[in-house]
């Protein structure tokens, strides 16, 4: 085997690899052999069709067939020889395929860039300092009792909190338009769920109330012919609602499931989830601003053929999404442009990481494994048969093993970088919108 390897451009090249003509005879005529042996053909008794017969029939086709087994083979061969490090498949061209002559094809494909880190002590990150205070396992309470409340119809005029069953039609420019028109609908005051200024219209009105209001949609409204417009709304309010909270007792306690120790033992329950959460939000935290640093850091070309396997995974996982709420047979082909930038930085995040980690020397330590699976299975009614069901799946065992690798290179980012520690509250980590 002859090899040469070329670079056309970028990370993209180009083998060229010649294999010797008689090892390609051999490997067909042994083929034709075997055809010759077990293909029945009208007119000859089975094993006895004479080898110009399967030559004529299944010479063509067999060579095609021994020629991409053999470029496959040798092109692996090569590519250890050479010590390369392709990234996606190779494209295969024949030049040379005839009997009695040498095989000669090319092989196209990308390698994978070389990544050097630099400057890794200059990538900055605030690390909140946050616990769980009593204000916030109240607050906590707050919501989960609004998870459960119930409605009490009443005649007084709305305040935020209350639910109202209206009509409404709107107008802009004189003109109803598409999706401005509703009957019997039911708004919850303080959801955020209208556009800006048309809650605050309403609240204060009550049942039987009738009224025009006016709002203006906003700049960034997801109706084109929308954005900026005026509008007139007229209301009719049919019902109005005030939510009833339930009692924080024992029966509440057994709502989320705790049968033992009342009110206490669901404080205890909760606070360990919220802690829980907490500690993920700030770990992704941290690793967002690791993340961000490193990418702004460094420039690294990136494999095409890479980021075209990434954009599909994140194809596939939208239209898995959409599956839900869609009949799979009207879902559309997602265009590539939608999930390229996405796919370019999952790419290159995984090339700097793939790197902090192969410099290091990391391997997986196998504590923060069990870790993070008994972190995972904390959140299930029955934690041990989580554990046991991870343990018992080498592919999910994988998953947790990269994750846990993953992790360790981040860890290893954060030791090398500026660190400033800064204080902030339990809504500022989990609700950051909400500022």
């Amino acid at each position: 085997m002859q090899v040469s390897v070329e670079t056309t451009q970028g990370l993209e090249r180009r083998l060229t690899i010649s294999v010797p003509a008689e090892k390609v005879d051999v490997e067909v005529k042994n083929r034709l052999r075997q055809i010759s042996k077990t293909q029945r053909i009208n007119g000859f008794r089975p094993g006895k069709v004479p080898p110009s017969v399967v030559q004529k029939r299944f010479g063509k086709s067999v060579r095609q067939e021994v020629a991409g087994e053999i470029m496959q083979r040798n092109f692996v061969d090569a590519i250890v020889a050479e010590k390369i490090n392709p990234a996606g498949r190779p494209s295969f061209v024949a030049k040379s395929n005839e009997d009695g002559k040498a095989l000669e094809f090319e092989a196209t494909f990308e390698v994978y860039p070389v990544v050097e880190l630099k400057d890794l002590e200059k990538i900055a990150i605030e690390r909140p300092q946050v616990d769980v205070t009593d204000a916030d396992l109240d607050e906590m309470f707050v919501t989960l009792q609004k998870q459960h409340q119930t409605w009490k119809e009443n005649k007084r005029k709305t305040k935020s909190g209350d639910k109202l069953t209206l009509d409404f039609t709107g107008r802009v420019d004189g003109e109803e338009f598409e999706g401005g028109k509703a009957e019997g609908f039911e708004l919850e005051l303080g959801a955020g769920r209208m556009i800006p200024g048309f809650e605050k219209e309403v609240t204060g009105m009550k049942a039987g109330d009738e009224a025009t209001i006016k709002v203006t949609f906003p700049e960034d409204y997801h109706a084109e012919n929308l954005k900026g417009k005026d509008a007139e709304f007229d209301i009719v309010i049919h019902k109005t609602e005030g939510a009833i909270l339930p009692e924080i007792d024992e029966e509440f306690a057994k709502l989320f499931g705790i049968e033992e120790g009342g009110v206490e033992a669901l404080r205890v329950e909760v606070s360990k989830n919220m802690a829980r959460e907490l500690t993920q939000a700030v770990k992704a935290k941290v690793k967002t601003q690791v993340i961000d640093g490193l990418l702004a850091g460094h420039e690294v070309d990136l494999p095409a053929a890479l980021v075209t396997q990434e954009v599909d995974v994140l194809r596939q996982q939208a239209m898995q999404r959409f599956q839900g709420q869609m009949d799979p047979k009207n879902l559309p082909q997602l265009p590539a442009e939608m999930f390229t930038e996405q796919a370019e930085r999952r790419v290159k995040i995984g090339l700097l990481l793939g790197e902090v980690i192969k410099v290091n020397e990391l391997k997986v330590d196998e504590t923060k494994v069990n870790e993070l699976i008994a972190s995972a299975a904390s959140a299930y009614e029955d934690p041990k048969e989580v554990i046991e069901y991870y343990a018992n799946n080498n592919e999910l065992m994988q998953q947790m093993q990269n994750v846990a690798l993953e992790e360790q290179a981040v860890e290893l980012l954060v030791e090398k970088a500026k660190v400033s520690d800064k204080k902030a509250s339990f809504n500022e980590i989990m609700n950051p919108e909400a500022k």
